[in-house]
Order: structure tokens, then C-alpha cells, then sequence
């Protein structure tokens, strides 16, 4: 709690080794405040985390041994080198002198850091400095890595390396719990999901399994031979609109998107009225739900 304020309520949801787990919810819903107290830097006011069944609330040391956090802000110590800053925390965690200089030498070539371990933080960009922020994570080698929005403001190149780093080290057996507001890319590398709203669990599970709970009716894109003018895109719509089961049909900027309340021979039905109706399809096919659907139908975007 904050003063009167409830920031987290009955939250609770488990993961195993080896898992990436998806942590979605409005701004608000009590994400961060959830992650700060699992990897023991906020105390709760009531309720408790385990680790392979151990209280992290009634033993935080065995909780910072067993956890790594990239926080939402970044490394700030402007006038340290990329090496020295992680040297401190190598020392902070009690890593012997004699193993010391070949853990940050595996850590640095690991995030791709070797080439700037002498350059100061301030000299890096926004992407390297998330890099320095998760190999801090991992001096210790902890089973289990939370990271709270790290692929935030990250150009398309640094977040498809950053989204590699997380399922390399899920193959080597560690547990993710990721929270990201980029959705689509969630889809791709979590195994399961838990979706919060002011502050409590709103719907959890495997990924699959909730994609197919929330989302009953399957989904088409359709792309014509030539990019149509506007009042073709329009007909486009006007014409599924009135078929009988396509709902939710949505303009994008090289195809029409829609949903269908039926089975595979509705949407033969559709394509073949289309072609009857004089439009040159190109492209007719199937799409996958992803998070972003499930978010928009799960949430109302209110926070505590």
C-alpha cells in the first residue's frame, strides 16, 4: 500500500526454470510495485514470495542470491566505465577475487560488452546502457531474472538482440519474468502470461491456452493485387461488414483485417464472394491472435 492506496491485491501466479513469462497490464495496474517486492528492493504489507520454497519476504539475502532485477531506469553513475561498474556489484555480491575477473570477462562477452568495458556509461546509448543493466543482473548467475520493461525506447535492431540475450538464457535453464509494453513481441518469446489490472491478476496461464480462451472467433487478412484506393478500401469493408459472421473488420496499411464466428468453410464462403464481387485478392490467410488482442479484451485501462 501507498498512504490509502492499494497497489497490489491477491496477486499470485507460479513459473518455472526455463519459462519466459510474460508480464502485461495497463500503467497503473501495479507491475513495477509487483516486481520491486519479488526481487526484494519494495517490503509488502502483507502476503509473501517463494523461491524453490523459501520466503524471500522473511529472508531477502536468500532472495538477492537467487534473483537478478533490471529496473525501468538505467545505469546513472555517468563518469564510471562500463567495467568498473560492474566490478562494484561483482565485489557487492561477494564474488571471490579469484574467479572474479573471468565472471565479468563470460559476462561482458555474453551482452556483447567486451569492446566497451573502458568507455563511461554517459558515452553509451540507450541500447548498450540496457545491456550493462542485464549483465549486472547476471554477475551473480541467478536462477531467476526479472526485468521491468527493458525493452522500452530501444531501436528495432536492440530489441530483437535483447529479446536473443532472453531466450538464450532461457535455454540455459534460468526463469524470465518480463514486463513490456510491446506486446507482439511478447507473443513470440513468452510461455506464459500473467495480465494485471489495478493490481490484481485479471487472466493467467500458458500462452496458447489464453489466446484461445479470449479470443473465440478466428481471424483473416485479405490483400488485394494493387495497392487500392481509398474508396476501394472502402468497398473492401462496406462488402465483409455485410456477410453474415465477420465482425471487428479493421483497416491496415496493406490489407483488411477481420474476424469470423465460424469454421473454416465460412471463410471460403467469404473469399469466394469477394473474387464474385470483382475484387482482385491477392493474398487470403489466416492470422494468430497475439497479446495485444488479449489485452484490449481482458483490460479497461484502469489503475488503482
Amino acid at each position: 500500500m501507498f498512504g490509502r492506496t492499494v497497489a497490489v491485491a491477491g496477486v499470485s501466479f507460479s513459473f518455472e526454470s526455463g519459462q519466459v513469462v510474460g508480464f502485461v497490464g495497463p500503467n497503473g495496474a501495479g507491475k513495477t510495485t509487483t516486481m520491486r517486492i519479488m526481487a526484494t528492493v519494495e517490503e509488502q504489507t502483507s502476503g509473501d514470495v517463494l523461491i524453490d520454497g523459501v520466503s524471500v519476504c522473511d529472508y531477502p539475502e536468500v532472495g538477492r542470491r537467487c534473483v537478478g532485477f533490471v529496473p525501468d531506469s538505467l545505469p546513472g553513475h555517468g563518469d564510471i566505465s562500463v567495467h568498473e561498474y560492474l566490478d562494484f556489484f561483482a565485489r557487492a555480491h561477494r564474488l571471490d577475487r579469484s574467479v572474479r575477473a573471468e565472471v565479468l570477462n563470460a559476462v561482458e562477452e555474453f551482452t556483447g560488452l567486451t569492446a566497451l568495458r573502458e568507455k563511461t556509461l554517459k558515452a553509451l546509448s540507450k541500447g548498450m546502457k540496457q545491456r550493462v543493466s542485464l549483465a549486472r543482473a547476471l554477475i551473480h548467475d541467478p536462477g531467476v531474472l526479472i526485468l521491468d520493461e527493458p525493452a522500452a525506447g530501444l531501436d528495432p535492431r536492440a530489441r530483437v538482440e535483447l529479446r536473443e540475450l532472453l531466450l538464450s538464457l532461457a535455454g540455459k535453464g534460468k526463469a524470465i519474468f518480463i514486463s513490456s509494453h510491446i506486446l507482439a513481441e511478447l507473443t513470440e518469446i513468452c510461455s506464459s502470461v500473467v495480465i494485471l489490472e489495478r493490481g490484481r491478476v485479471v487472466t493467467q496461464g500458458p500462452i496458447e491456452q489464453v489466446l484461445r480462451a479470449t479470443t473465440q472467433h478466428r481471424r483473416f487478412a485479405v490483400r488485394l493485387l494493387q495497392r487500392p484506393p481509398h474508396d476501394e478500401y472502402e468497398r473492401l469493408v462496406r462488402a465483409l461488414l455485410q456477410m453474415p459472421r465477420v465482425e471487428r473488420v479493421q483497416v491496415q496499411p496493406q490489407e483488411v483485417h477481420f474476424e469470423v464466428a465460424g469454421d473454416g468453410s465460412v471463410a471460403c464462403d467469404i473469399l469466394e464472394q469477394l473474387m464474385a464481387d470483382g475484387f482482385r485478392v491477392l493474398e487470403f490467410r489466416q492470422t494468430r491472435a497475439d497479446l495485444e488482442d488479449v489485452f484490449l479484451r481482458v483490460t479497461r485501462g484502469e489503475v488503482s
